[in-house]
């Protein structure tokens, strides 16, 4: 599922609680170091980077980390800008900000900055990523499709950072009804799981691909490695997808998955 790595991934389903208890943000500023934690805040996905940087370095430092530092990236002449990678010499966390998660993937893939963020992810350093941010953690990630019935032929994917392996993540997912294109997307390779993240929700991933849910709401898992019937080869675009038998988990905080086993931990 992951190849070994030292660190960890927090992925935040988007819109997570910054006004009162801020359990997400609270556990991420821990997981960086609390009061030692040097945050580095990657603001590539968003229009506006001021504004929303400017909002995650006043909460980091509110949560009580030692230092926040915010990147906007705007172009690949940055990201391979040579002495980016010691931008990061002393972070001990990187958070990417919601937005358009193909701004993402398009200004850092195959980047020296892109390359450093995989081996700070390796060496042990915790990524954290709301929204668009979450939806880049995976190898391949979707971009766009239809809410609601699972049809054919209507999602846009792309590849991801690649930073969690054989998993597909949506967030947003209740709240916007994104079953559908999630199913529409693991029918395409049903060895790959399907996790939904729920608004102000999140999972944490440890080193050997175990998760646990934080947060207000459930974490979605759609597991079709054993499904025996699909429609998905066949080619008339907008047809109801087939997709059976599949196997789904639903789970809330203080619950886990072990993306490796398959099976949920209580």
């Amino acid at each position: 599922m992951t190849e070994h790595v030292e660190g960890k991934l927090l992925i935040i389903g988007g819109a997570e609680d910054k006004k009162n208890e801020c359990k997400i943000l609270k556990r991420f500023v821990e997981e960086s170091g609390g009061r030692e934690s040097r945050i580095t805040v990657l603001t590539a996905a968003t229009e506006y980077p001021l504004q929303v940087g400017t909002e995650y370095h006043a909460l980091f430092l509110e949560l009580g980390a030692k230092e926040v530092q915010v990147l906007d990236v705007s172009d690949r002449i940055q990201a391979n800008r040579q002495g980016i990678e010691n931008e990061f010499e002393k972070s001990t966390a990187i958070f990417f900000t919601g937005g358009d998660q193909l701004r993402i993937t398009g200004l850092l893939g195959g980047t020296l900055l892109g390359r450093k963020l995989q081996q700070l992810y390796q060496n042990g350093i915790i990524i954290a990523g709301t929204s668009a941010g979450a939806s880049v953690m995976s190898d391949t990630m979707i971009v766009g499709g239809e809410a609601g019935t699972a049809k054919k032929n209507t999602l846009s994917m792309a590849p991801g950072l690649g930073l969690l392996r054989s998993v597909v993540v949506d967030q947003h997912f209740a709240q916007r009804g994104r079953i559908g294109r999630l199913l529409s997307a693991i029918s395409q390779n049903p060895y790959v799981l399907g996790v939904g993240i729920d608004e102000d929700t999140a999972i944490l991933v440890q080193s050997d691909a175990r998760f646990s849910v934080i947060g207000s709401n459930t974490v979605t898992v759609v597991d079709a490695s054993t499904s025996t019937t699909t429609n998905v080869s066949e080619t008339t675009p907008g047809q109801s997808l087939v997709l059976s038998p599949i196997l789904m988990h639903v789970l809330s905080e203080g619950y886990g998955f072990d993306l490796k086993q398959r099976v949920s931990l209580l």
